[in-house]
């Protein structure tokens, strides 16, 4: 189906994806606008704090240039729940045919979680060929991207977990690798402070990185 194609094309507006974790909602817009003003559009906003969605909605709204997406989708009330805020795909930390299903149904892209063969074979046979290795760094990294590439040859990921700006280029020049997660381009000690110059600058730093 088209909507599990649709995440790849994340991949083209950048080598990383910011992992976003959001507890006052008037930070989303202004953190939104630093990251796409630092050559950021596609963002991931965390379903870890109450406000999540209503973060979601308001970057939606108020800036469209960005795409912003739900992660931590867990559930099929997850799935509408995104859908309904506004949210133009969607990341699991793991892997579900109900969670799959949940999203095919409300229409939203799924870049779904996984972290061994097993399953990749289970979200391939999904129709998913593009997945989120989760936790990265913890299930073996670089290493175990590597040996995946040899079974799964028409598998991409996005490895998220543990990368870093220094780390990241290892992960990014692996042939089987899109595009990273990464959670510090918004440090919360910057988005507390509202030091959004600050985040542009990461942002710009993200943006930069090949492999």
């Amino acid at each position: 189906m088209s909507s599990k194609l649709d995440t790849l094309s994340l991949a083209d507006h950048g080598p990383v994806i910011p992992v976003i974790v959001i507890d006052r909602v008037e930070d989303a817009v202004p953190l939104a606008r630093a990251l796409v003003a630092g050559g950021v559009k596609v963002l991931e906003v965390t379903l870890r704090t109450p406000v999540a969605l209503e973060a979601i909605a308001a970057i939606a709204q108020a800036v469209p240039e960005a795409i912003v997406g739900a992660g931590t989708l867990r559930t099929a009330a997850d799935a509408a729940a995104a859908k309904k805020a506004g949210s133009r795909f969607a990341v699991s930390p793991g892997f579900t045919l109900e969670l799959a299903k949940a999203c095919e149904a409300q229409d939203l892209p799924l870049l779904p979680g996984v972290s061994t063969a097993s399953e990749v074979m289970m979200a391939a046979d999904a129709g998913y060929c593009f997945l989120k290795l989760f936790p990265a760094t913890a299930v073996g990294g670089v290493n175990l991207l590597k040996a995946l590439a040899g079974p799964f040859a028409d598998v991409a990921f996005c490895p998220t977990g543990g990368i870093t700006v220094q780390t990241a280029p290892d992960f990014l020049k692996l042939p089987n690798v899109k595009v990273c997660g990464g959670s510090w381009l918004t440090p919360a000690d910057a988005v507390r402070a509202g030091d959004w110059a600050r985040i542009t600058q990461l942002a710009r730093e993200a943006a930069a990185l090949r492999g």
